[in-house]
């Protein structure tokens, strides 16, 4: 029996990447972990899983190199195996989607380009704005994943907080909203509210993972 040539050893490993990444909880699990290392506890918790569900995926995941993981103690900690070529993986793998699945665009018209017909801002133009003070840069995503990691200078306010933590942002400011990524609605729904009470404000292009990503500067919890 003859063996498996080089370019089809390859692509079959290949394919073991694009068979893990076939699951919309995978693909839920690793916007997760692009915020930083999770417990299968609270990886479970935030993808809506059972603890036994949640672990089976993150196996597939971790088989396909995606990720890695570290006993600490009685809870076994995950977190992206090679943080900058998985983001940039999961990126053009939406591109893709948005120019050949039908259904990706029929979302994008009807949820998020209904909520926000405004061209977002780049992460060059935030830079350049970061460094003149002229925006408040606000952080709609959980206490927890803030304190993983943020956008130097960042407001911190929970999209279900929001309402409520109003008188925290300057009303003379433009304001800028990011969450976990591009298909993450907690942005696009702030800037909603936010204009709907007479606010100058505009979403990130993407999310935090995008801008670590792309080796801008970020802030952490001591």
């Amino acid at each position: 029996m003859s063996s498996i040539g080089p370019k089809q050893a390859i692509f079959a490993s290949l394919a073991e990447v694009a068979q893990a990444l076939g699951h919309a909880h995978r693909l839920e699990l690793l916007e997760h972990l692009a915020q930083g290392e999770r417990s299968v506890e609270g990886l479970a918790a935030r993808a809506g899983l059972n603890f036994a569900n949640a672990s089976r995926h993150l196996q597939i995941l971790r088989r396909a190199r995606l990720v890695e993981a570290e006993r600490h103690g009685k809870h076994m900690l995950y977190r992206l195996s090679g943080d900058v070529l998985v983001v940039e993986l999961m990126k053009d793998l939406g591109r893709v989607g948005e120019r050949n699945v039908a259904e990706v665009n029929r979302v994008m018209t009807d949820y998020f380009q209904a909520r926000d017909a405004l061209e977002a801002v780049s992460r060059e133009e935030l830079v350049s704005r970061l460094r003149d003070g002229l925006v408040t840069v606000l952080d709609v995503r959980s206490e927890d994943e803030f304190a993983l990691g943020h956008l130097p200078g960042a407001l911190n306010i929970p999209f279900a907080e929001l309402e409520n933590r109003l008188a925290e942002l300057p009303a003379n400011r433009e304001v800028i909203a990011y969450c976990r990524g591009r298909y993450c609605v907690l942005s696009f729904e702030a800037v909603a509210a936010l204009r709907a009470r007479g606010y100058v404000a505009h979403r990130l292009e993407d999310g935090y993972p995008d801008w670590k990503a792309a080796g801008l500067p970020i802030e952490a919890a001591a």
